[in-house]
């Protein structure tokens, strides 16, 4: 069987920083948990370096068991810094107004954070915009507190470039209330809709106005063209299984896509698409079984979600649908599988 070649996704070490000011925050000291996690000065001063999402999912879990606070990703919203998303973040903070900034950072997302499952998105309409992240259903105690931190991150990054607190119209998260539904409140002073269709704050049109208060026309053009060559760089792809590969992802989430929603995807006709695919060797089925597979094995192995949860994300009708074609791909059951990398760990 070949190597792994699609992982659940990554993010620059920078989101530690807040993470660690969220601890000291709540009396504790970040500095032991941090190493636990090999995360010593060295590696978070080391440039580009990345933190797997499972192993960031747990880092969070182990500071909200340290600090007795289920609101951590809350609280690591508040203290997040533009400047932690690396290149993006300083683009970002020479926008001219608000607006540009949201765009820079859901279009350089890329170059900070990557997740199989998707990409934040910026949707403007008439009266204001939405800025969405994406879904990361099931939710549980490993994940919830992203979203927390992301859209708690938004209002903090937008605030600094406008240099006072900017208000949120209202927010929507997808998973139910937690327990500490009451601290949303006061993250962002504005209603907050649980059990959501989405992840998104809301934003006026005289919000997105705001200027950013650090512009500089002539940095934000030249931060620009960087990040454009950065982000250029990071998503070349070699061959047309590869960009198969990447949009597989975001849509195997209870259900099964087909070619030709891949074709229209990739704006080609279906036809091209097979004709194209047959000329690199393969076919769609056999990406789409690759795909499902090296995925299976990333979540087995770096999760602890239940195998019913992954067959769902993975596009199967059934848990028993996922266990057959698991055990046909490895040869053993998902279990045994998780048992033996465990063991082996």
């Amino acid at each position: 069987m070949k190597g792994q070649r699609v992982k659940l996704g990554d993010l620059s070490v920078g989101f530690v920083h807040s993470l660690a000011a969220a601890i000291e925050e709540s009396g504790h000291s970040a500095t032991d948990l941090l190493q636990q996690f090999g995360l010593d000065a060295a590696r978070l001063a080391e440039p580009q370096a990345r933190l797997s999402i499972p192993r960031y999912m747990r880092l969070g879990h182990a500071a909200i068991q340290l600090s007795g606070n289920p609101a951590m990703g809350l609280a690591m919203g508040r203290l997040s810094r533009l400047s932690q998303l690396g290149l993006a973040g300083v683009c970002a903070a020479q926008a001219p107004n608000l607006r540009e900034a949201a765009r820079c950072l859901t279009r350089f997302e890329r170059l900070y954070a990557s997740n199989y499952r998707g990409q934040s998105s910026f949707h403007e309409d008439r009266r204001g915009a939405w800025l969405r992240f994406y879904s990361i259903s099931p939710y549980n105690a490993y994940n919830r507190f992203v979203v927390d931190s992301v859209l708690a991150g938004w209002k903090s990054y937008l605030s600094q470039l406008a240099g006072t607190e900017i208000n949120v119209e209202k927010v929507e998260i997808e998973f139910p209330a937690p327990a500490y539904a009451e601290r949303y409140s006061d993250a962002f002073g504005c209603p907050v809709e649980f059990g959501a269709s989405g992840n998104q704050i809301r934003l006026t049109q005289q919000t997105l106005a705001s200027r950013g208060k650090e512009h500089c026309p002539s940095t934000w053009r030249q931060l620009l063209e960087i990040c454009e060559r950065e982000l250029q760089q990071l998503t070349r792809t070699r061959s047309l299984r590869e960009r198969i590969t990447q949009l597989l992802g975001p849509l195997l989430h209870g259900r099964e896509p087909d070619l030709d929603e891949v074709a229209a995807r990739l704006q080609l006709p279906s036809w091209t698409l097979r004709r194209k695919l047959a000329e690199e060797g393969t076919q769609f089925r056999t990406i789409l079984n690759e795909t499902r597979r090296d995925l299976a094995m990333a979540y087995i192995r770096d999760t602890d979600l239940v195998f019913g949860e992954i067959a769902y994300l993975l596009g199967f009708a059934s848990a028993e649908a996922f266990q057959r074609a698991f055990k046909r791909w490895s040869g053993s059951t998902p279990g045994e599988f998780r048992r033996n990398q465990r063991h082996a760990g």
